[in-house]
């Protein structure tokens, strides 16, 4: 399923204007402009907290609303295209325009622009701000955001600077993060929430799910032509090639951002699953 399709396929009776005139549909709308106001929002199926999470947006990402009710909107991410519905006090409208973001797996959200002070949220690589000022405090700069709140300047850059031309370096930042199911964040990521992001953070984009990734991202590469940064596919989940013999992936099996030999992995994961299915070069 592409991702223009998915509003359409979820709800046929919202559909976002870009697709109008490509999908069929009892009615469009535009939605209005949001952002996420939570460190990490989550995005599922249905507007009920034991329904499992599909995934996760940001603090500060964009967003569609298109509709709200009983404390649930259905929105869509305007960084890849998903949608789903999550919990209407996670997010804001009208969005701000943020300008820089987070480059460090984790850093706090301060009440004021110093350390020392009770941490507020914490926030995940590649959530976004808006800073208005600058400010030091004992030899440490801050950026002081528009809403409230300042980060640690050093933890920051202006939005969509790469953190690294090589996405593989940027992953294995990540080693140990927690496995979640749908998560895309460094408090908890996914197989291929781990390529979106790591990717993302290279100045790359990266579809969401990892049957979308292996149907499209890069080209198609055979299995003997492995190296560095180059992607191996099984049913229902990816993995990120650090060299020759080595992969990243978020997995299941350590519940965690590990690294393991390719030949186990292929060995240990047939077992349940079969062989890769596909390899691609992003």
């Amino acid at each position: 399923m592409t991702l223009d399709k998915r509003l359409n396929a979820y709800r046929p009776d919202l559909a976002d204007a870009r697709l109008e005139g490509k999908v069929e549909a009892s009615r469009f709308v535009k939605g209005e402009a949001g952002m996420v106001t939570a460190p990490v929002a989550d995005l599922r199926p249905r507007p009920d907290l034991s329904a499992g999470i599909d995934t996760q947006l940001l603090f500060g990402e964009p967003l569609r609303i298109f509709e709200r009710h009983g404390g649930w909107a259905w929105v869509q991410a305007e960084v890849d295209g998903y949608v789903g519905y999550m919990a209407e006090a996670d997010l804001v409208s009208p969005a701000q325009q943020t300008t820089f973001w987070i480059i460090q797996p984790r850093t706090f959200l301060y009440p004021e622009p110093d350390m020392k002070r009770p941490r507020g949220a914490p926030l995940s690589l590649g959530s976004r701000i808006f800073p208005v000022v600058q400010v030091e405090t004992r030899g440490t700069r801050y950026l002081t955001l528009a809403g409230g709140g300042s980060v640690i300047a050093a933890h920051c850059a202006p939005l969509g600077a790469p953190v690294s031309d090589d996405y593989v370096a940027i992953a294995a930042r990540l080693l140990e993060t927690p496995y979640l199911w749908g998560g895309k964040s460094a408090f908890g990521i996914d197989c291929s929430g781990l390529v979106q992001l790591s990717m993302m953070m290279a100045g790359k984009s990266a579809p969401r799910d990892s049957d979308m990734q292996a149907a499209g991202l890069g080209t198609e590469i055979g299995f003997d032509e492995l190296r560095r940064g180059d992607l191996v596919f099984w049913k229902g989940h990816v993995a990120i090639m650090e060299d020759e013999e080595t992969m990243i992936h978020a997995n299941g099996h350590t519940m965690s951002v590990a690294r393991e030999g390719l030949k186990a992995a292929v060995e240990r994961i047939g077992y349940l699953y079969g062989k890769p299915t596909v390899c691609r070069r992003p």
